[in-house]
């Protein structure tokens, strides 16, 4: 039966479960109708079975001050905590001298905050980074502090001044550009657009034909705009924030079982399904009744 409904390779063949002559058993005292008509056969194409597992980001939205819970956040931190801890091994004298310098400036950026405290008593939290930057930046000027990369980046981030905050404003980059917040990050699985031609290059990075090297941004090129196209039918309407990032794209192919061969039926009746469960009980008493 298998190998004649293969040769015939029909799409959407469908025969009676007499023509079938299925042998699966069904639990006693149900009965199966044979004349139902089910599907046997069903051609895809390559392409149907393929995806685009695309990465959809959300920005990141900050709001920050300067309180007991933040600055205490800050100090547990693992930059704050590093600076009173060598990084020399060899010579010990060199050793205390760079703890007692870390400590030092530990004392001063603990000062520092206190005072940048009392200027938020009364003062609701910034919701744009920009603008807390420019403010503390200009406290450690004044201070005569050094702010350097790894120190701001402490301050700025999440378990030192800043909280995340969905009413806040994005926070961007250098260039302006948004920059993303990791916690919010989804994937999202977009069938191959209808069409492509198999087999697709692979690879998503710039990179020029070299030596029989693949152009890398090949693929992107065919199915950037339809990822695009998904995002603005999918995903826009519920978080109108969000965007692709085509870097993180990727190829995949599976068979998705339930979406091309489930067939729908109908529950049982309720009646039905008790009068068995009742059956059972019944059985099952009777077999308790012949072990007492």
């Amino acid at each position: 039966m298998l190998t004649e409904i293969y040769a015939a390779f029909k799409h959407d063949e469908t025969r009676s479960l007499n023509d079938i002559n299925t042998n699966i058993e069904l639990p006693k005292k149900r009965s199966r109708d044979m004349n139902k008509v089910v599907t046997v056969s069903k051609i895809f194409d390559n392409q149907d079975f393929g995806y685009l597992k695309i990465t959809v980001e959300r920005p990141l939205r900050l709001n920050f001050t300067v309180n007991d819970d933040r600055i205490k956040a800050f100090k547990e931190g693992s930059y704050f905590q590093s600076l009173a801890i060598s990084k020399k091994r060899k010579n010990k004298a060199d050793m205390a001298k760079e703890i007692a310098a870390g400590k030092a400036l530990q004392a001063e950026i603990e000062a520092l905050l206190a005072t940048l405290q009392t200027q938020f008593h009364d003062k609701p939290v910034i919701k744009n980074r920009d603008e807390f930057d420019a403010l503390i930046t200009s406290a450690f000027k004044k201070a005569g502090i050094k702010l350097d990369a790894a120190l701001k980046k402490a301050l700025l981030a999440p378990g030192g001044l800043a909280e995340k905050d969905p009413s806040a404003d994005v926070c961007t980059d250098s260039k302006g550009m948004p920059e993303a917040d990791g916690d919010l990050r989804d994937t999202e699985n977009v069938p191959l657009p209808k069409g492509i031609t198999l087999p697709l290059p692979l690879g998503y990075e710039n990179k020029t034909t070299n030596k029989g090297k693949v152009d890398k941004s090949a693929l992107l090129g065919l199915v950037q705009a339809h990822c695009e196209q998904y995002l603005k039918d999918e995903v826009l309407p519920y978080r109108p924030d969000a965007w692709i990032d085509h870097s993180k794209i990727k190829l995949g192919y599976e068979i998705p079982f339930n979406r091309h061969f489930y067939e729908y039926e109908p529950p049982r009746e309720l009646a039905d399904i008790e009068a068995d469960i009742k059956g059972l009980e019944q059985e099952i008493m009777a077999m308790l009744a012949e072990v007492v």
